[in-house]
């Protein structure tokens, strides 16, 4: 299938930015606090899994990615209606995150943010966004999301192809 394509250009993750697809996840938050006899400081309640629906648990994964070919064409998304799902890279390392806010996710519709190794993110319950997207040869994310029954299959996910209209991401 050939898209035409539009051009995306990733902005700065900033929790104000990221607002209205989650959580920007990073250790510069207020609630911080030193606990071992001082030697460990505590950033604390960074976010909030939200996974209980239908029998739901928190579970966390390890995921590796590699780089897509540049420039990164972004022609699907996708979403989890029954849990949100985070994302902490474990390299200090730039990454890529791609979202939507329509109910039926538009290439004009996406919005792109570079976010450093120390920033991770929790996409909201139901909001699209693209598989993990990485620039370095390989990065690993601690992922938090949500594990259900055995006979839940796919309920978790769904998938949205671009059609006729795809992005392309516009690296700096």
């Amino acid at each position: 299938m050939t898209l035409d394509l539009i051009e995306i250009r990733p902005e700065p993750l900033t929790k104000g930015a990221f607002a209205p697809f989650g959580q920007v996840i990073k250790a510069d938050h207020d609630k911080s606090y030193l606990i071992n006899e001082g030697t460990t400081r505590r950033f604390h309640d960074l976010a909030q899994a939200d996974v209980s629906d239908e029998e739901g648990e928190a579970i966390l994964s390890i995921f590796r990615g590699t780089p897509r070919p540049l420039p990164i064409t972004i022609a699907m998304m996708e979403r989890h209606p029954l849990g949100s799902q985070a994302f902490v890279p474990m390299q200090p390392a730039l990454w890529l995150i791609v979202v939507c806010e329509d109910e039926v996710p538009t290439p004009a519709g996406c919005r792109a943010f570079i976010a450093s190794g120390s920033q991770g993110v929790q996409y909201a319950k139901n909001v699209w966004h693209h598989p993990l997207l990485v620039l370095e040869p390989t990065q690993d994310f601690l992922i938090v999301d949500r594990k259900g029954p055995a006979d839940e299959g796919a309920a978790n996910l769904e998938e949205h192809w671009f059609e006729g209209t795809g992005a392309i991401l516009k690296i700096p």
